[in-house]
């Protein structure tokens, strides 16, 4: 049943999965909005990140994801990232995140979640990225963290680019079926 509102499909995981490429991807593929990570503006600014950014991470892109909905007009839009891994991130670089953001993460979750997966090579960001050992632990706190936010049925999303495409595609096309 269609609510009226657009299906919101969040893609989640370890840095240096692809996201962001996969999201702008998607956009372009079904042309809808989407919504960049706002960590990722944030950290060009303001260096080095220690746990007093969580929040205005967790702001922005709260933000930012309000813009995106408000200008939406298609049956889609996607996130590349959502307070999901600001909750995630918070944790494992500082131990901790914010109670707030924990509760609007539960309350503000996508419709569909791609969670993709470390089997693609590392592009080393010296600004951005930690390493390519970190991306192992960072899959399983986000493993951890789908369950306990009660995401069951993250779509898992492996292999190179042109398979991470099609899952990708295939995964939306079906969700979009559903809400129709």
């Amino acid at each position: 049943m269609n609510t009226g509102r657009p299906l919101v499909v969040v893609l989640t995981g370890a840095e240096c999965t692809g996201k962001t490429r996969l999201a702008a991807w998607l956009a372009e593929r079904f042309a809808c909005t989407w919504v960049p990570e706002f960590a990722r503006e944030y950290a060009e600014h303001h260096r080095p990140l220690g746990p007093g950014d969580v929040e205005p991470i967790a702001r922005g892109q709260q933000a930012a994801t309000e813009r995106a909905r408000e200008r939406a007009t298609g049956r889609l839009i996607v996130y590349d990232t959502d307070l999901l891994s600001t909750v995630v991130y918070g944790r494992y670089l500082y131990g901790h995140c914010p109670a707030w953001i924990e509760a609007a993460a539960r309350r503000e979750r996508g419709d569909l979640y791609l969670w993709l997966h470390p089997d693609v090579p590392w592009v080393p960001d010296a600004d951005q990225r930690s390493s390519p050992e970190a991306r192992d632990a960072q899959h399983a706190a986000f493993e951890r963290a789908l369950a306990e936010f009660g995401i069951e049925w993250p779509v898992a999303i492996h292999g190179g680019w042109d398979l991470r495409q099609s899952s990708a595609a295939g995964a939306v096309e079906a969700a979009l079926d559903r809400v129709r």
